[in-house]
């Protein structure tokens, strides 16, 4: 399955990218500056509230994600409706200002905290540099993605001359469309491949992030910060999550591959919390490995959320027949962009 091994392969990624980060964060060199702060310090009233924000962070992150793949229950919220547009336009805005307001100014704090070496950390903009990089190579992906996708549909339309359209519903089914409907050409196959990439690509940058925020919660005993996270990242994942449910549901998984990104979107944050109590005595978010590892991964995780949002959400939907023939449609979306963008960047201000 194509759509499949795309899916492993970010998964693998993320896998050596975090082994890395375990590898190289427990604590040496710590020195006396903690971004979790030293006023408020309670192990054990700080695992109360960790345990309530995994419990939490869970169900939240289940409801917005699972929101949109239960659209048949709730026609309103279909693919092809105007209020879906809307809520999609406001979660585009939520990941547009987690990437500019939340894990880009981490990237900085880690990576311009005064733990590191001045040489070379003060002296080069890095944050900037790694999410650039990683905005290009998001475009990669996505561009050689299409392409070779495109090269298989277009070979499919002309086997299919002779095969009376079986080829090229196989070809789709082979993606993981499994309607099998007959009535599909290739513009339709190369839209639909396009969503999946979309939705791959988008869940990759959101479980990069998630899991070292839940690392770092996890690892903190302040529980007055880790109080007002839990409701931050509730919001966050809530209308995160429908974001990443619409692409889903656009995208036409079946089943199985639905099961397994709603899975690791709503247990990534939970499972970094979990990870990080257990690691607490050993891991120092102060450390400067693990600075330079939390940084550059959210820098990564910026610089990749960024562009889906900016180019293959916002720019895509924006610039499509349906908001360009419908001015009033145009307007609200807009708004709730906005909105979404705005109330997660209120957000930043406890999170």
């Amino acid at each position: 399955m194509a759509s499949s091994s795309f899916n492993l392969k970010i998964t693998l990624s993320i896998t050596v990218l975090l082994i890395l980060f375990f590898a190289v964060s427990p604590a040496n060199g710590e020195c006396d500056q903690s971004k979790y702060g030293e006023g408020c310090r309670d192990r054990a009233k700080a695992l109360k509230f960790k345990i309530i924000a995994i419990g939490c962070i869970l169900i939240t992150s289940m409801i917005g994600v699972c929101l949109p793949l239960f659209s048949r229950f709730l026609p309103a919220l279909q693919p092809d409706r105007d209020l879906f547009v809307v809520v999609k336009a406001f979660a585009s805005g939520v990941i547009l200002a987690t990437g500019y307001m939340h894990v880009l100014p981490d990237s900085f704090d880690d990576l311009r905290s005064e733990c590191l070496p001045k040489d070379p950390w003060h002296k080069f903009p890095f944050t900037t540099f790694i999410a650039m990089v990683a905005a290009i190579f998001t475009l990669m992906v996505d561009s050689f993605s299409i392409s070779f996708f495109r090269k298989k549909l277009s070979n499919t339309d002309v086997e299919d001359s002779d095969f009376n359209g079986n080829n090229q519903v196989k070809e789709l089914e082979q993606f993981g469309h499994g309607h099998g409907h007959g009535h599909f050409n290739s513009k339709d196959g190369q839209q639909l491949l396009r969503y999946r990439v979309v939705a791959q690509v988008l869940e990759a940058g959101i479980v990069v992030h998630s899991v070292v925020i839940g690392l770092s919660m996890g690892a903190s005993d302040n529980p007055c910060t880790i109080r007002p996270l839990i409701a931050a990242l509730c919001f966050h994942q809530l209308f995160e999550g429908m974001g990443l449910g619409g692409s889903i549901l656009q995208a036409e998984y079946g089943l199985r591959m639905k099961t397994i990104m709603v899975f690791f979107f709503s247990t990534t944050t939970p499972f970094g919390i979990v990870l990080g109590i257990g690691l607490s005595k050993v891991y120092s978010d102060t450390s400067p490995s693990s600075l330079i590892v939390e940084g550059i991964l959210n820098a990564v995780s910026a610089g990749l959320l960024n562009y889906m949002a900016l180019v293959d959400l916002l720019a895509a939907e924006f610039m499509g027949p349906k908001l360009q023939g419908n001015l009033k449609l145009q307007s609200l979306s807009y708004i709730a962009v906005l909105l979404g963008a705005g109330g997660m960047a209120l957000m930043a201000k406890w999170a």
